[in-house]
């Protein structure tokens, strides 16, 4: 990175007003800085988390800027993944193997963000089948099939990823236009803070995103059924918690509806929930009925 640093300053001495070169210098010098950080972590694993965080704040830092520059932001991204997954590889194989599915999710992540999409399903493949409730896992494994357009299984994917913890999914790091256009949907809405991530899953429902559903089992319904009676009880208790109760009960009312539909049960029983989401929230539940 020192040796790309001096490369951009001779550029720059040719063509000083450059903006392309300009932008590459800035980013150059974030990545200089940045590395010496890691270069003092404790081990290979922490020298892999380092360069993931600073892939995130560099994602906040390059954003500041003029939109463009494409080539030279793509560089810096393989730039970013390709050592980071550097560094997990060279970990001992004794420890790779006993944490299997952790180190998959992490190398699976570094091999989608940088191009290697059949060997990043590969990887995040054996991450989600040993860590089956795991968000990030899943999302993650679900973005990787958005980008090589195996869109069925990647909108049930993230349909359950976000049911099964929408806060624990890590935004920064899914790129798939689908996703990230739904986030952005998100965001024109007006959401924000905490609860954020709690109402993707609900607009990937009203926006048809999350369009891919699957039959739930007896014991999954119980225990739908039985989270949505405990959040009904949270909202009502505790009302300080409401900002992020409520988007996360309206994905319930959505599941248990789909699951009611599925399963052929009464209308009256849909009827039920869909009276419990206008008074939860008149607005969700008339862009859901409309």
């Amino acid at each position: 990175m020192d040796a790309a640093a001096r490369n951009l300053d001779d550029a720059l001495s040719i063509e000083y007003e450059n903006p392309e070169i300009l932008f590459a210098l800035k980013c150059s010098a974030y990545w200089v800085e940045g590395l010496e950080r890691v270069g003092t972590a404790a081990n290979a694993f922490e020298r892999g988390e380092l360069v993931l965080l600073l892939w995130k704040s560099f994602n906040a830092f390059q954003a500041r800027f003029d939109s463009g520059f494409e080539p030279c932001r793509y560089a810096f991204k393989q730039f970013a993944f390709r050592l980071a997954l550097s560094h997990y590889r060279s970990l001992p194989s004794e420890e790779l193997e006993s944490h299997r599915a952790e180190m998959a999710m992490r190398i699976g992540r570094c091999l989608k963000g940088a191009g290697a999409y059949d060997e990043a399903i590969r990887e995040l493949t054996v991450a989600a089948k040993e860590r089956r409730d795991d968000p990030e896992s899943l999302a993650e494994l679900a973005d990787a099939f958005a980008l090589v357009n195996e869109m069925r299984d990647s909108k049930a994917l993230f349909r359950e990823a976000f049911y099964l913890g929408a806060s624990k999914v890590d935004l920064d790091f899914l790129e798939s236009e689908m996703i990230v256009r739904l986030v952005a949907k998100v965001r024109e809405s007006g959401r924000e803070g905490p609860a954020f991530a709690e109402w993707i899953p609900v607009y990937g429902n009203l926006l048809g995103v999350f369009s891919v559903k699957r039959e739930l089992k007896a014991v999954e319904a119980g225990k739908l059924r039985q989270s949505i009676y405990q959040l009904e009880n949270e909202l009502r208790e505790n009302v300080e918690d409401r900002a992020l109760v409520v988007p996360r009960l309206i994905n319930r009312y959505f599941w248990l509806i789909d699951h009611c539909i599925a399963s052929r049960e009464e209308r009256s029983k849909v009827d039920e929930v869909l009276l419990k989401l206008r008074l939860l929230d008149p607005q969700i539940h008339k862009q859901y009925t409309a």
